[in-house]
Order: structure tokens, then C-alpha cells, then sequence
């Protein structure tokens, strides 16, 4: 009778103990689990859209002998009025000119590469932005072609200054049909001079968002380039509208009639 007993008491002990186990297993609150950490991708530099044609892989390289000129390593002549005090030339080293508080600043963007002259040799088309000290991106374009006599000296054909993204800033630069054609944002923007684009009064726009851009091209004549048939401004807000043809002259038209 005691073992009966016994056997009872321990089997009661034992449906106790696992019921308790299972009630805690059941009631308590599960571990927090600690957040894991993503791995976020490290954001690229995003080029300006205004940047974006002159800096693709396009006409970028040649077969011809200027193509393994080191143009990172040159010496350029500054534009008027953005000269050094002591000198009109700089001379990039690893395609920088570091500006300080007495020269300029000056560095590398690319070089782009296309045949001006028919005979079978392409330019090369520098592009250099001048380092003002602040958000402005004013470029310079520089073609040289090719030296005979001496390759790694090409020979300096014409330059130009360009003007700070949709205030007449550089879209792209190439050569089609054996001259050079130059895309500027804004309306009908054009190299005036070697260092001044054309520029139509109260064609004022965000600099960071060009609605027109201007297509001229200019040929060879001696020692520099002159402007060759029409100048065309293409809208950015509808692709599908017809260019107009030399803006400032038809707006200055419009103007003559509206006096009238």
C-alpha cells in the first residue's frame, strides 16, 4: 500500500513539474532580436546634367597619333582676363592647376576626338573648367591637331571660353562634315568671341536647368573658326518643336515691329 502511494505521489510530482515547464516555455516573452544592420551601397557622385553629353564614352577615342598626346600634363595659354598676373599660360600636373589666392585655378574634364579638316587625322577637343572658388562651371575648349615634326606637341588651332551651365554653359562639342560643331545651353548661344558666347537680353534661367539649348557650327578659316549657316535653339520642353533659326534676329524683328 505504501509503494502504491508512493508511485502515485511521484507521478502527480512529475505531471506538476512539466506542466509548470511548459506554462513558462508558453507565457514568456521571446528574446528581442537585435536589428541587423543593411549594408547601405556607398552613393556615387551624380554628374550634373548639364555634364552629361561631354562626359560619355562618345568620340573619346582615336586611332590617330594626338590621341596619345598627355593632355593631363600640358601646358594651355589662359583666356584674356582670366590671366595670372605674371603669366598667360598654366600647366596642369595630373590634370589639375590647384587655384590660389594669385593665380587661377584650372582642371581637367576630357577630350573628345573627331576629323575638322577632311584628311582622314582627327583633333582633339580639350575641355578644361576654370576653378573659381565657388559653384560656377565656366569651361574652356581647346583644339589642337596633330604636329608632324613632333607628336607629343600638337599644334594649338583655336580656344575658346564658354559660359556657367544654362547661362550659355558647354553641351557637347564635335566635328560633322569636316567642321566643328559647338551645343551651348540657353537661346541661341554662340561663340561671339574667343572668349564670349552671344547672349539674347532677359534670356535669364535657373543655372541648373536649361529650356533651350543652341546648336552653331563654325569652319576653319586661317589661324581660327567662323560661324557656317544657321544657328539653331532646340527646347528641351518639347523635343518635337521645330528649332528656330537665329533667335536674336527674329526677336529683334518682333521688336522693330511691335515699335511701329
Amino acid at each position: 500500500m505504501l509503494f502504491y502511494r508512493l508511485k502515485i505521489y511521484l507521478f502527480l510530482l512529475v505531471l506538476i513539474s512539466f506542466s509548470a515547464c511548459t506554462y513558462q516555455v508558453e507565457t514568456s516573452s521571446p528574446l528581442p532580436q537585435q536589428p541587423t544592420e543593411e549594408k547601405s551601397e556607398v552613393e556615387k557622385p551624380k554628374i550634373p546634367e548639364t555634364q552629361r553629353e561631354i562626359l560619355n564614352d562618345k568620340d573619346s577615342k582615336t586611332d590617330s597619333a594626338i590621341g596619345k598626346v598627355d593632355f593631363k600634363n600640358f601646358t594651355y595659354p589662359l583666356p584674356r582676363g582670366w590671366q595670372d598676373a605674371d603669366s598667360k599660360e598654366i600647366q596642369l600636373e595630373n590634370g589639375i592647376r590647384r587655384m590660389t589666392e594669385e593665380k587661377i585655378g584650372m582642371s581637367y574634364v576630357t577630350t573628345k576626338f573627331g576629323d575638322l579638316t577632311g584628311d582622314g587625322q582627327d583633333e582633339a577637343f580639350v575641355i578644361l573648367q576654370v576653378g573659381t572658388g565657388g559653384t560656377a562651371i565656366p569651361q574652356i575648349v581647346y583644339i589642337f591637331e596633330e604636329n608632324k615634326e613632333n607628336e607629343s606637341e600638337p599644334n594649338l588651332i583655336w580656344y575658346f571660353r564658354t559660359g556657367d551651365r544654362a547661362d550659355g554653359g558647354l553641351k557637347n562639342v564635335y566635328a560633322e562634315d569636316g567642321e566643328l560643331v559647338v551645343e551651348l545651353f540657353g537661346r541661341d548661344r554662340y561663340i561671339f568671341t574667343q572668349m564670349e558666347t552671344s547672349k539674347i537680353v532677359g534670356d535669364e534661367q535657373q543655372l541648373c536647368c536649361p529650356t533651350h539649348w543652341t546648336k552653331s557650327r563654325y569652319k576653319k578659316e586661317g589661324g581660327s573658326f567662323v560661324l557656317s549657316g544657321d544657328r539653331l535653339t532646340y527646347s528641351f520642353e518639347d523635343e518635337d518643336e521645330e528649332p528656330v533659326k537665329n533667335m536674336n534676329e527674329v526677336k529683334l524683328k518682333e521688336e522693330r515691329g511691335t515699335k511701329r
